[in-house]
C-alpha cells in the first residue's frame, strides 16, 4: 500500500492499494455528481470529492501513478 501527495499542490492524494491505482481529490468550488469513464480512469464524483480509479476503457495505461 502506497499513498503519496498530488504533484499539483491541490488537496488529495494518489494511492496504490493491492495493485489498484487511483487518486482522491477534494475540490474547492465545483460540485460534481455521477460516474464517468475515460480512456484510462473511472471517476466517481460525490459533490466536492472525487475518486479516480485506473481502469476506464483501457485505451491508455497509467505508468507508475503512485510508485
Amino acid at each position: 500500500m502506497r499513498i503519496k501527495s498530488l504533484n499539483d499542490n491541490t488537496q488529495g492524494f494518489r494511492f496504490n492499494i493491492a495493485g489498484v491505482q487511483g487518486l482522491y481529490r477534494k475540490r474547492q468550488v465545483i460540485r460534481r455528481y455521477g460516474v464517468k469513464r475515460g480512456d484510462s480512469m473511472t471517476a466517481l464524483h460525490l459533490g466536492k470529492r472525487s475518486l479516480y480509479i485506473e481502469g476506464g476503457m483501457y485505451r491508455r495505461a497509467l505508468h507508475n501513478l503512485a510508485g
